[in-house]
């Protein structure tokens, strides 16, 4: 008895294989075993059923930034002629002039470009109106020539841009109490003065007002900075967006409508002035003198 159990002990030992209940031993070959592994796997494998067709994953495209309209409204210009200015000469003789004797100053307007020059006796001339820095600059040439024509001995000096007043619209509305108690150190919000949010850049040097509709307003020294000042205000505002209300929508309809018809009726008001502007620009223009620094 003794003698059986060392067989079968020694038979699973070298056979690797657990003994049967009935005292059986199993003993199989391992090639065997493993050709069977084998046919089975590439069975699997050549299986139809078990392949899963790769199902690409849907990327998250990027959120398009949206593009933005910057309109220059006005670009404020002053030079200065170097000269002393007749104020009662020059609205007696002078063409689209006031004389504001209250204020001491003459305002003349121009039609192209459409600007309003304020005249002071001492020689300094301000001009509102233009909608670009190269328009402003027109504009005061053509201011100083006007009074090279009445006979003053003008010269074009100190020309600079003083201020740029710019609008944008938002492609949405904006939870202004909300941005200003975010940024306080900069936004300044008082609803019973005003309806929008005053904030201050300090570069560039601007002061933005931003409305609930989305529009903003700036005003910056130059028109580079008017662009720099939205771009840095851009992602702060992001922050705060919503959806635009009904009333919101009607308002914005209005003000379009409203400034449409404002450039309707100035453009039917320069065809009507063509004739003359063209007759005005073919006459013979004297020289102004000017120094290095004006130009």
């Amino acid at each position: 008895m003794l003698q059986e159990h060392s067989i079968m002990a020694t038979a699973v030992q070298q056979n690797g294989m657990q003994p049967l209940t009935n005292g059986n031993i199993n003993v199989e070959n391992h090639e065997a075993l493993d050709d069977k592994n084998d046919t089975r796997n590439n069975a699997e494998e050549n299986n139809p059923y078990n392949h899963q067709p790769d199902i690409p994953i849907p990327m998250e495209e990027p959120e398009a930034q949206p593009e933005i309209d910057i309109l220059i409204r006005n670009v404020v210009c002053s030079f200065s002629v170097r000269c002393h200015l007749n104020l009662r000469e020059i609205a007696l003789n002078g063409s689209n002039v006031e004389y504001r004797k209250e204020n001491g100053m003459i305002t003349m307007k121009l039609r192209r470009p459409y600007t309003t020059a304020s005249i002071w006796s001492s020689g300094k001339v301000t001009c509102t109106g233009a909608e670009t820095e190269h328009e402003a600059k027109v504009a005061a040439r053509r201011i100083a020539r006007s009074l090279q024509k009445l006979g003053f001995k003008v010269r074009f000096n100190n020309f600079r841009v003083v201020n740029v007043l710019g609008t944008c619209l938002m492609p949405w509305a904006i939870k202004i109490t909300n941005f200003s108690q975010r940024h306080k150190e900069n936004a300044d919000y008082e609803p019973e003065l005003h309806p929008g949010v005053t904030y201050k850049l300090k570069d560039p040097k601007a002061t933005l007002k931003i409305f609930s509709t989305g529009s903003v307003t700036i005003t910056a020294p130059n028109v580079a900075a008017v662009g720099a000042a939205i771009e840095q205000i851009f992602p702060l505002v992001y922050e705060f967006r919503k959806k635009r209300s009904p009333e919101d929508e009607q308002a914005l309809a209005a003000k379009k409508l409203k400034n449409a018809a404002r450039y309707r009726r100035d453009l039917i008001e320069d065809q009507d002035l063509l004739p003359a502007v063209i007759g005005s620009d073919d006459e013979e223009e004297m020289p102004i003198e000017s120094d290095a620094s004006g130009d």
